[in-house]
């Protein structure tokens, strides 16, 4: 038996060369990313998206696709995001409080736990228009004809549990004015049932309207100080009534998508709303940048929805 001697093993030890230890390369979609947004093109949510897939391709390295999937309050489009390969090649836009009041008011086919939040992308104060010729002059003229004749006024929103819808909601309930509601899919539906006459107001986002101001009239909005897009329009606050309320938009992704992809995705996305020509395309169509991290939204989202459930428990809006 040949003995080996502790010298001549460590000697052959050193001999073998170590292996470098291998560094992971940071992921890379190797087809092109499908964006989906559950309402229609043209819309405030799709406006967001398009402007935002242009400048987040060069920081993933692959096209990104916006897709329209509309219906149900974003529900068809986020379930389709739900439901799809946790592979970080479908991703979702979001927008608030449909988001989170969706699951409220139903059954829904996605829930907060659905998804990874990447993060969000911009915020956007909620409005009320009227054509231009409309009679109706300002917030108070409109409260007080739908106190005169109650449910006579007819008024549009881009969907049930929307900020549209959740603003009109608290309007009422904080006047007593009764509205007939009519629900849409987007925007741009809203825009052409008010000037054919068939809606005499619309609530909509300032980012939404300031592209395409012709022909209707802004007469308020509920954000927390005048928008610098609009100036001259009057928040809900300043006019004696309480109530904010927002469209946000941000980036989602299945729920299981591995950590490694999460964080690429939340990188590149962090990335480009920090960019200057991210936000110039922004600004360009009236849009307010504002970039929160993925842990941080999740966060805010969780305890906003418990909010949304205590007001379902206390009064249901599904009807309203």
């Amino acid at each position: 038996m040949t003995r080996v001697t502790r010298r001549a093993a460590l000697g052959a030890l050193l001999a073998v060369p170590f292996a470098a230890p291998a560094i992971a390369s940071p992921w890379r979609p190797e087809r092109p990313v499908e964006l989906v947004v559950g309402f229609s093109p043209g819309g405030g949510t799709d406006i967001v998206a398009r402007l935002f897939a242009r400048h987040l391709e060069p920081r993933l390295g692959a096209p990104v696709t916006v897709v329209n999937r509309p219906g149900a309050s974003s529900e068809v489009g986020l379930t389709h995001v739900a439901r799809a390969r946790p592979d970080g090649l479908v991703l979702g836009v979001t927008n608030m409080p449909s988001f989170v009041t969706v699951p409220v008011e139903r059954r829904a086919q996605y829930s907060l736990d659905s998804f990874a939040f990447i993060g969000n992308v911009m915020t956007d104060p909620t409005g009320l228009i009227v054509r231009a010729d409309s009679p109706i002059g300002d917030i108070p003229d409109l409260i007080r004809r739908a106190l005169a004749e109650p449910e006579s006024i007819i008024a549009s929103t881009s969907g049930i549990g929307t900020d549209d819808h959740l603003l009109l909601v608290l309007l009422s309930r904080a006047t007593g004015a009764r509205f007939t509601l009519v629900h849409y899919n987007g925007a741009p539906q809203q825009r052409v049932a008010l000037m054919a006459g068939q809606v005499h107001v619309n609530l909509v986002s300032v980012g939404e309207v300031m592209p395409n101001p012709q022909g209707v009239r802004f007469i308020g909005h509920a954000g927390t100080e005048r928008s610098r897009f609009a100036p001259e329009v009057p928040t809900l606050r300043s006019l004696g009534y309480d109530m904010l309320m927002y469209s946000e938009r941000g980036i989602v992704a299945p729920a299981g998508t591995p950590a490694a992809i999460v964080e690429r995705l939340r990188e590149a996305v962090q990335e480009t709303a920090a960019d200057a020509a991210t936000m110039r395309s922004f600004e360009a169509q009236f849009i307010e940048p504002r970039y929160e991290p993925g842990p941080a939204w999740e966060a805010r989202m969780r305890a906003t929805q418990a909010q949304y459930a205590d007001l379902w428990r206390r009064a249901p809006w599904v009807n309203a």
